[in-house]
């Protein structure tokens, strides 16, 4: 069997086994039917550093960095790194019986140009895979390592790189703050009827690195955020798409936030960070999120500027993307990008939105 057809057998069952679009499944089939896998429980204590290391027992993974980026001469850019597992069925075995796929997404945008690339991997096999202690993800020569010194979290510094057609990045990631625990310390609520994920973040990255765009390489720096997130169905069956922002307030301060689509009014949650990391959940009742501006963004409607409201922590801004065009023509589509707001504070982040 030669390359081109291997790869043409892999991709195939990569997309097969990868949950797919439909109403009665909610978005991408993450509201779908889980039984046979492991579900969250409210009360699991989160473990690292083994945590940061795969759970093949629930369906669906990630490990996922968005960075807001500056060059010398002060022009932006956004930089993002996913490396997604999903499951046929619970459990590892090795070689092409293996269950697990694995799907990496790179992203470089700029003012006037979004570069997507996307990788397909059968677990089993080395060609994809994360470990937990030393941290290492990879797929294919996509990397995201940990640099952290012995005894401190393996996500303390890590190292970044990814390329596709016309571009690439090479980034280092620091910080000496912890990881914030989302939800009820890690437990992540995503519905009205319950559905849930484990999910912490590390939004107090500082980067520095080089980008290659355009044929050159730029030297850039700036704030970046990493989410881990696992389930087996995050989502209820009448919810079609979400809208996710993480936000980095000029004061030191950090916002996650995040509405879930379906019929009636949706399901919003939010996390306020303070500088050393304590957390404040908020409900739905305490946080609004109203598009004000709309773009044709591949042939659909897609709103990309926002207007985010948290009254009790005085928080009123309006978000605006770097780029409206910021779409991820990926194996299921979707729109991400780096944003920057103003208002009560200002500050730059992250925006993706699914479902449109």
């Amino acid at each position: 069997m030669n390359a081109r057809i291997v790869l043409t057998v892999l991709g195939a069952l990569a997309v097969a086994s990868l949950p797919q679009s439909a109403p009665s499944q909610g978005f991408a089939g993450l509201g779908s039917d889980a039984q046979g896998f492991a579900m969250p429980q409210r009360g699991r204590i989160i473990s690292l550093p083994s945590d940061h290391g795969p759970h093949p027992d629930y369906r669906i993974e990630w490990w996922y960095v968005t960075a807001n980026l500056m060059d010398d001469d002060g022009k932006q850019y956004g930089a993002q790194w996913t490396l997604f597992r999903s499951a046929m069925e619970p459990g590892n075995r090795n070689g092409f019986s293996d269950p697990q796929i694995w799907m990496g997404h790179a992203a470089l945008t700029s003012e006037s140009r979004h570069y997507v690339a996307e990788r397909l991997a059968r677990g089993g096999v080395g060609q994809a895979n994360v470990t937990a202690a030393p941290f290492r993800a990879w797929i294919d020569d996509w990397e995201m390592r940990g640099t952290a010194v012995p005894g401190a979290d393996g996500l303390a510094n890590i190292s970044l790189s990814a390329a596709g057609i016309d571009f690439g990045y090479t980034l280092n990631l620091e910080t000496s703050k912890p990881v914030v625990l989302q939800g009820d310390r890690g437990y992540s609520v995503k519905s009205a009827k319950g559905q849930a994920s484990y999910y912490y973040s590390q939004p107090f990255y500082l980067v520095s690195g080089t980008i290659k765009i355009g044929g050159a390489d730029v030297h850039v720096s700036g704030k970046a955020w990493l989410d881990r997130e696992w389930s087996s169905q995050p989502l209820s069956s009448d919810q079609t798409g979400w809208d996710w922002f993480s936000l980095h307030l000029e004061g030191g301060e950090k916002v996650m936030a995040f509405r879930l689509r379906d019929d009636r009014d949706g399901f919003i949650s939010a996390t306020w960070i303070s500088p050393d990391g304590q957390t404040v959940p908020l409900s739905g009742d305490a946080v609004k999120l109203e598009p004000v501006r709309h773009a044709s963004v591949n042939g659909r409607q897609v709103p990309v500027a926002w207007h985010v409201q948290i009254h009790e922590k005085s928080l009123d801004i309006t978000t605006e993307p770097l780029n409206d065009q910021s779409w991820m023509s990926t194996t299921t589509p979707y729109w991400e990008g780096p944003i920057a707001f103003s208002g009560t504070s200002s500050g730059v982040g992250y925006l993706e939105m699914t479902g449109y």
